[in-house]
């Protein structure tokens, strides 16, 4: 990703090549799934495509580059940066994290890549979660199974640790869970170097797990689990992470650290929680784009965490049966979307800005998480 000019209007955007387009059908379903997903998402806090590049003739076309909104780091950069962050600071995130979030899973989206450097931010404090490569539609049918290769391993839920073949947005609300602390600790929580080592570093802070918790963990991930010493809990010493580490921190911490998914908080009740009230404020008062001052005041939206309506739609996918036909539907959909008010955003192939682009080493796949424990 590198930031040009966007010659229409002077604007420094960020422009994006979307990697290993049409090698097969499964890279192929998942650009098209990336690229509606970038389409479709209309909120502050979650990035989308404010434009494509105008695609040569489909016998021509090889890559889809995206247009986003240019944010200048991410929240890892800031983490481990020698930058102070204030209590303010972490509370501002960690709303505008769990406001995305809410939108994400009210639109049935999974995320399943939550982790500090898909957080981009802006030097005004502004957050947006980015890179849905992993992304998918929720799955309601839990005899279906879903793939273990999600999540880097840091930031990876106990159950897709333990070897569940079906999983909620409850993983995603683990990962914000792993950034809140590190956010206070500067540090990340679970540090492991192996999926098995992430998972006693869980069961130390949590404790060994009930048999009701492990319900829909394979045998294997049991077995490790119980032939083990039997741990108490130790939560108490998330409140060394840090002098912000308070009471209402922890409290809500602890709500999203939690073993058994479906005991896990969900984004909109976190958001209620009375730890990130100060967040909103903040957010609202000076930050938001839904809110807008006048000479008499403040004037407020009246919904402060917006959800979707209707969902994600991702019937599309069930008709794809080749690359040809991906490639020309994708074709088709990047020259419908440029139909609107905008002039289509052709970039010179010539400039020194493209060519730089083109022969840059930034923009490759994202990095994949280490492959999930094969417990069978």
């Amino acid at each position: 990703m590198v930031s040009v000019t966007d010659p229409r209007d002077g604007k420094r955007v960020a422009l994006k090549k979307m990697p290993n387009v049409f090698q097969n059908l499964v890279s192929c379903k998942r650009v098209f799934r990336e690229l509606k997903m970038l389409c479709f998402f209309k909120h502050d806090n979650v990035l989308s495509a404010l434009d494509i590049l105008q695609p040569p003739h489909i016998d021509y076309f090889e890559e889809i580059y995206v247009v986003t909104e240019l944010m200048q780091s991410d929240l890892h950069k800031i983490i481990v940066s020698p930058q102070p962050l204030s209590s303010d600071h972490v509370k501002v995130f960690l709303y505008q994290i769990l406001r995305g979030l809410k939108y994400l899973h009210s639109a049935g989206i999974l995320h399943r890549d939550i982790k500090p450097g898909n957080l981009l931010v802006n030097s005004n404090c502004v957050l947006k979660i980015c890179d849905f490569g992993l992304a998918r539609v929720e799955e309601l049918d839990e005899s279906r199974h879903m793939t273990q290769e999600v999540v880097t391993q840091y930031y990876r839920a106990p159950e897709i640790l333990m070897g569940s073949r079906h999983y909620s947005n409850a993983i995603d609300i683990w990962s914000v869970g792993c950034i809140f602390a590190e956010l206070l600790g500067r540090r990340i929580l679970f540090q492991a170097q192996s999926p098995i080592q992430q998972l006693d570093l869980i069961t130390d802070l949590l404790g060994t797990p009930s048999l009701e918790a492990m319900r829909t963990a394979c045998e294997g991930a049991k077995a490790h689990i119980l032939r083990g010493p039997h741990k108490q809990p130790s939560l108490p010493v998330l409140y060394t992470l840090s002098s912000q580490a308070t009471h209402e921190a922890v409290h809500l911490l602890c709500r999203m650290l939690v073993f058994d998914p479906s005991k896990r908080i969900s984004a909109k009740d976190a958001l209620a929680h009375p730890y990130l009230d100060e967040g909103r404020l903040r957010y609202h008062t000076c930050m938001c784009k839904c809110c807008f001052s006048t000479s008499t005041g403040r004037v407020y939206t009246s919904d402060f965490e917006p959800v979707t309506n209707p969902k994600f739609d991702d019937t599309f996918e069930k008709n794809l049966s080749s690359v040809r036909q991906v490639k020309e539907i994708i074709h088709q959909f990047i020259l419908e979307q440029q139909k609107g008010n905008r002039v289509p955003l052709c970039i010179n192939p010539q400039s020194a800005a493209f060519k730089s682009f083109i022969s840059s080493t930034v923009a490759q796949p994202s990095e994949m998480p280490p492959s999930p424990l094969v417990w069978e």
